[in-house]
């Protein structure tokens, strides 16, 4: 039975750092929404009936096309957007956007690195925010513009930027840009006027290309999602490259959002007035190509019709998003543990606003757990310490009955029925805690506001693994994981602390622990490494407090 409690410690410890990777990451995705491969739309004119309004199937784009270059009688001008929260660059050429840099995220750490550039494609790849109407108007079309850059200041809440393009047939196209100086929302109004005499049909589709926005060599890149995403009739979907490599893919539905996400940025277009019926991906892992498109709409000779959209782009932080509206929040996804998770963040938010510090604010919400688990932490090491004092009983049972298991095991039940002792009651703390490490895991993970952010000393990015640098570099690490190293000697002080048995396999692999995790926290974020310490302190001065407990009980008998 001893053995068995070990054994079971072990299991349930790489459940929670190895095993939920494995097991948990993908299972907590919702159930798809309607999908189909559908054939090309295609715009018709006719010259005297109207043309039935009748929704059809959406064009999805082919895999990975290629970027054709498209001629014009001039050169496509580039006009410079700067806000207080970024700066971005459009193109007459398709209305496109080349670049879009935050100000207040940098690409990397280092003190020189520029702000984060969510354009990551090239002029090969193409660029994101290209609009088409069917085959009536193409997505490459020469727009004009009479001015060459808008800048907001602080006196200036907002500015518009009007593109208008002649799409041929007869056709002309209006963009109309609104930039706010506040938010990293902006609208974006398409007009598509016929004037071709004729009635014209098309499907409304804006096209997204997109790279991952950020470079990471830390080992739990792989468990991170990054790819196209959409909310669809009320469920987040988060579309794995793995199904879309092969061929399109197409998820239809009533479209809150859609378009491409990483751990900490999201790119999304959110069409209003139901002008989303259908997300489609195709690509690959590096590079996806998104198309959102709404229903086959029909124009009349002589009129208009308008699409309005709203365009995200920007870092994935909760409380904006949930300000903001459209279930934009839902990008910021937890999973399973979202009803802890949450929690748990608005609760770091709140301790960063009074102290300016999230590792201070990782502490405190580490004691706050412990504080809450406290009494069910304490009855299971009473547990334990009730069973190191069973241990001898326990040696002399086996011995007695060593020939007949089946009675052997009848007179440790007895024994712990007497003594009012439960065998695993050591190990269902662990258990019962398991959702909460899952929920802080994937926070401190996750969450935007640890991204570059310093707790103290040479722990100065808590998303990023603990190191300290000394002017050489260490093999395979780099730098000293000090913080790392101190969480593995607390965890080795804690076991020598714990009771032991007078198994002395349950003894070694127990002890041997430590090793084990510290060996395993080497590449995690700091900010979890900084968790798992404190929580091993608070445990020590509860092992301690017991320890002391049991001798003043043991003297008084």
């Amino acid at each position: 039975m001893d053995t068995y409690r070990a054994f079971l410690a072990i299991i349930i410890s790489f459940v929670i750092l190895v095993g939920y990777q494995y097991f948990f990451v993908g299972f907590d995705q919702p159930a798809p929404v309607e999908e189909q491969t559908t054939q090309t739309a295609t715009s018709q004119t006719t010259a005297a009936e109207p043309v039935a309004s009748a929704p059809a199937p959406v064009a999805a784009p082919s895999l990975n096309p290629p970027v054709k270059a498209v001629s014009y009688d001039r050169e496509p001008k580039n006009i410079s957007i700067e806000t207080e929260l970024y700066r971005a660059t459009l193109s007459e050429d398709g209305g496109m956007i080349t670049s879009f840099v935050l100000k207040n995220y940098k690409e990397t750490h280092d003190a020189d690195s520029l702000g984060m550039q969510l354009v990551k494609t090239d002029k090969s790849e193409g660029f994101p925010l290209l609009f088409s109407w069917g085959s009536a108007v193409n997505e490459r079309i020469l727009y004009s513009s009479d001015v060459s850059s808008v800048k907001l200041t602080k006196d200036q809440a907002n500015a518009q930027l009007v593109l208008t393009a002649d799409a041929g047939n007869g056709l002309t196209v209006v963009r109309t840009y609104t930039f706010n100086n506040d938010t990293y929302l902006l609208d974006l109004g398409v007009k598509v006027i016929n004037a071709s005499g004729a009635i014209l049909q098309g499907v409304p589709q804006i096209s997204l290309v997109n790279k991952r926005f950020e470079i990471s060599e830390s080992p739990a890149k792989r468990f991170l999602f990054a790819g196209p995403a959409a909310y669809i009739s009320g469920q987040l979907n988060e579309v794995k490259a793995s199904e879309f490599e092969e061929g399109p893919k197409v998820l239809q539905g009533a479209i809150d959002w859609a378009g491409y996400g990483s751990n900490y940025f999201l790119c999304a277009v959110v069409p209003m007035d139901g002008n989303g019926a259908s997300f489609t991906m195709s690509g690959n892992d590096e590079l996806a190509r998104t198309q959102l498109a709404g229903n086959l709409d029909t124009i009349q000779a002589g009129t208009e019709k308008e699409y309005a959209y709203h365009v995200f782009f920007g870092p994935k932080k909760l409380k904006m998003l949930k300000n903001i509206g459209y279930n934009l929040d839902s990008s910021v996804n937890f999973g399973w543990f979202d009803v802890i998770a949450k929690p748990a963040l608005w609760l770091l938010n709140t301790f960063n606003s009074f102290f300016h510090n999230y590792g201070i604010a990782i502490i405190l919400v580490t004691v706050l757990f412990k504080a809450a688990f406290w009494p069910i932490s304490q009855k299971g090491m009473k547990s334990m310490k009730n069973m190191q004092k069973l241990q001898p009983k326990m040696v002399k049972l086996k011995e007695k009955y060593k020939n007949d298991p089946t009675k052997m095991n009848q007179e440790v039940m007895n024994l712990y029925k007497t003594y009012k002792v439960n065998p695993l009651g050591g190990c269902l703390p662990m258990v019962l805690q398991i959702p909460v490490f899952f929920a802080l895991y994937k926070v401190l993970l996750q969450s935007i506001e640890l991204r570059h952010a310093p707790f103290m000393l040479w722990i100065t990015d808590l998303s990023a693994p603990d190191r300290l640098y000394m002017g050489f570099d260490l093999p395979y690490l780099g730098g000293l994981p000090v913080l790392t190293l101190l969480m593995g000697a607390s965890m080795f002080f804690q076991q020598k602390l714990s009771p032991t048995t007078a198994d002395p396999t349950q003894a070694k692999i127990m002890m041997f622990l430590p090793v084990i995790f510290t060996f395993m926290f080497l590449n995690f974020a700091s900010g979890l490494v900084l968790y798992w310490f404190v929580n091993n302190l608070l445990s020590i001065l509860q092992q301690v407090l017991i320890n002391r407990d049991t001798k003043k009980s043991s003297a008084a008998a």
